[in-house]
């Protein structure tokens, strides 16, 4: 048999960038049906105590998620929130809320799935969806 090392090449270099491509595409545009129904599930298993099921949360002990103006005004410190933790005085649709939320050690894709749903659930609508790598990149 016959060895073709130029032709074996090229076909290994076509098959790692096709890899390589659909690995960015995938984690730079998540698929929003997707990642709402992850994060509906996320959602559900460690959000849902406190926020509750509508995202109303509790009044003067767990602020909204629904319609939230500090939720939507500022998604950046919301990734934070979720990712690091919440210590300290927050007014949220003109009420204070003095309390904090540990973080709840999720990964950076639970995090945006939960955050995509969330930003999209309630009354709330959010066009750019969360991708892993916005959160990933996120520091305190």
């Amino acid at each position: 048999m016959k060895k073709h090392p130029i032709l074996l090449s090229v076909i290994f270099l076509i098959i790692a960038c096709k890899n390589t491509a659909s690995n960015n595409s995938l984690e730079e545009k998540p698929d929003f049906k997707t990642s709402l129904e992850n994060g509906k599930i996320v959602y559900n298993n460690y959000c849902i105590t406190c926020h509750m099921a509508n995202g109303e949360g509790v009044p003067k002990a767990f602020p909204p998620l629904a319609k939230s103006d500090y939720l939507m005004i500022d998604i950046p410190r919301a990734i934070k929130i979720v990712k690091y933790g919440q210590q300290g005085e927050i007014t949220v649709n003109g009420k204070t809320y003095n309390g904090s939320m540990t973080p709840l050690g999720l990964s950076d894709k639970q995090i945006a799935d939960v955050l995509n749903y969330i930003t999209n659930s309630w009354g709330n609508t959010n066009d750019n969806l969360i991708t892993v790598n916005e959160v990933s990149s996120m520091e305190r």
